[in-house]
């Protein structure tokens, strides 16, 4: 397991950009919501912690995981409004192939944003086998993927900014 002993929300602030001049959005995927509003508040807090005010701080909602890659889109097609997108999803496996559909389609759609657009989009999608797993790893014992996916945002908008 990747996040075995290991805490996704443990990063070095001092390390991190500047990142009070930049601006973030943030899709929300409703479905298995109690995963996906941990993994956003993660991302939030993280977000804010790290000088980013909450106007500069967007979210859109969509139903569900395969809608992330549309809405971000949408964002990123939005010229220089934000700095980075976050996608925010949880699948978690069920009795069917549905969930390797879903899983692959989304990722390969978020690497494809990140090829056609300008913006980077970050993949913050739980791809898990049980709901505990999920829980463990937005907020649980392995802390919270989403305070990943903002670290990740700040470093990579601050790429994008210095090439």
């Amino acid at each position: 397991m990747a996040t075995a002993n290991k805490n996704l929300s443990i990063y070095d602030k001092e390390s991190l950009p500047q990142a009070s001049s930049f601006r973030f959005g943030l899709v929300v995927s409703e479905w298995n919501q109690e995963i996906t509003e941990n993994l956003f508040k993660g991302a939030q807090e993280t977000l804010m912690e790290n000088g980013v005010s909450a106007k500069n701080i967007e979210r859109i909602n969509v139903p569900g995981s395969f809608e992330l890659i549309y809405g971000c889109k949408k964002l990123v097609q939005r010229v220089h409004a934000f700095d980075a997108v976050i996608a925010i999803g949880s699948v978690i496996q069920g009795e069917t192939k549905h969930f390797d559909f879903i899983c692959q389609s989304v990722s390969q759609g978020i690497k494809d944003l990140n090829l056609q657009y300008d913006t980077p989009v970050i993949f913050c999608v739980l791809t898990d086998n049980t709901k505990q797993q999920a829980l463990d790893r937005s907020g649980g014992k392995y802390g919270n993927k989403g305070a990943e996916a903002a670290v990740t945002a700040i470093k990579m908008a601050d790429l994008n900014h210095s090439l």
